[in-house]
C-alpha cells in the first residue's frame, strides 16, 4: 500500500512538499511521482532507483527534488517555484524496474492534490 500525504494549496513561486509511504511491500527498486493535471494525461514527474538515480520531467527540472529512504521505505518530493501548471493530482507508485512507462508501474497511492494559485 502507498500513501501519500503533503498536498494541499500553494502560492506561485512557493514550496511544498509531498511524502509517500509504503507499507506491505517487501523490495522496491523505482519510486516515482506522477502527475494528472485537469483534462491532461498522466505524467511521470520524477523517478528515483534504490541507489539514488533520478530523473525528473523537464519541466520541473531545477525546482522539484525527489529523495527516497530505503530504510523507511518513503519517498518525498520537494517542490520548489511552483508554478500554476504544477496543479494536478500527484500520485507515488512504484515498479520493478528504472522505467519511464507508467505501465510499468504496479501499485499506486490513492494521489494528493496540489493546487498552485498565481
Amino acid at each position: 500500500q502507498l500513501v501519500e500525504s503533503g498536498g494541499g494549496f500553494g502560492q506561485a513561486g512557493g514550496s511544498l512538499n509531498l511524502s509517500c509511504a509504503v507499507t506491505g511491500v517487501f523490495t522496491i527498486n523505482t519510486m516515482a511521482w506522477h502527475r494528472q493535471a485537469p483534462g491532461k494525461q498522466r505524467e511521470l514527474v520524477a523517478r528515483i532507483d534504490y541507489g539514488g538515480r533520478a530523473d525528473y520531467v523537464e519541466a520541473v527540472k531545477g525546482r522539484f527534488t525527489i529523495s527516497r529512504d530505503n530504510a523507511k521505505k518513503s519517498m518525498d518530493l520537494q517542490m520548489n517555484s511552483l508554478k500554476p501548471e504544477d496543479t494536478g493530482v500527484y500520485y507515488c507508485a512504484i515498479a520493478s524496474q528504472y522505467e519511464r512507462d507508467d505501465r510499468a508501474y504496479h501499485t499506486w497511492g490513492q494521489g494528493t492534490q496540489v493546487t498552485v494559485a498565481s
